[in-house]
């Protein structure tokens, strides 16, 4: 039996007094990977947000519901506690351009005034970089800038950065939306070995992309949760008519 990680219900989400996510519920199963689509506009990145609470950085943002991270609500956690648990990667590659390779994996910790030991810094970049398939490449250029590194080996140290607090879920907006179809393929591939060790949500334009990685698929629509399914059968038979005209292309 699949253990839920994440439970949301009945979660909405606005800026000043515009709804933008409108009452969604929907459970998130342990070491899965969710694929979230929809037009722009549709609320799938503000409820992505919304799971680890960066929603409520921008002004006039406020969220109410409940969004449960095991038996937890994060609306009651702080918000710190919440992304150490929940790490983001965001649709570019964002290394910090004044931070080597080796700096860039430990930055979460530096941010968090977490104290390390020179080998546990050591085991932490290592284990993270080799996570995302990116430490053979990079092992003898550690100290080099993250900006030295090629648009998807800088995605996959964003990836290790996110790995390197050892949180339970991982989001992604669009990880791979600037990325070349290789290094798509690359962090797709990657998709599959990070989901043994934890949960993914990925936010997609790309259906193709959902359908290749995806166990379940959730379909947002003027801020509301239209469906939310195997992806396969999403794919092949989707229930609500307005799945099926995005998915033919009617709308977008």
């Amino acid at each position: 039996m699949e253990s839920t990680i994440i439970k949301a219900v009945n979660y909405n989400a606005y800026f000043g007094d515009n709804q933008v996510v409108k009452n969604v519920s929907m459970d998130i199963a342990r070491n899965s990977v969710i694929a979230v689509m929809g037009p722009s506009g549709c609320g799938k990145t503000t409820f992505l947000r919304g799971i680890n609470r960066m929603h409520e950085l921008v002004p006039s943002a406020h969220a109410n519901g409940k969004i449960w991270l095991n038996d937890e609500d994060i609306l009651e956690m702080h918000p710190i506690v919440v992304r150490l648990k929940i790490g983001m990667v965001f649709q570019r590659p964002n290394p910090f351009p004044n931070l080597s390779i080796h700096d860039n994996v430990l930055a979460g910790y530096k941010l968090n005034g977490i104290k390390l030991s020179k080998s546990e810094r050591e085991r932490i970049v290592e284990e993270s970089l080799t996570k995302v398939a990116l430490w053979k490449e990079v092992k003898d250029s550690l100290m080099k800038k993250g900006t030295f590194l090629s648009g998807g080996q800088q995605q996959r140290l964003c990836i290790a950065r996110a790995v390197a607090m050892q949180p339970e879920v991982l989001l992604f907006d669009e990880p791979t939306s600037a990325l070349d179809p290789i290094s798509t393929a690359m962090v797709e591939e990657l998709f599959k070995e990070l989901k043994k060790n934890y949960t993914l949500i990925i936010v997609t334009h790309n259906m193709q992309q959902a359908a290749r990685v995806s166990d379940k698929t959730a379909f947002f629509y003027m801020g509301e949760l239209v469906e939310y399914d195997e992806t396969k059968l999403m794919f092949t038979n989707p229930t609500d008519q307005r799945t099926q005209n995005y998915i033919t292309g009617r709308f977008s």
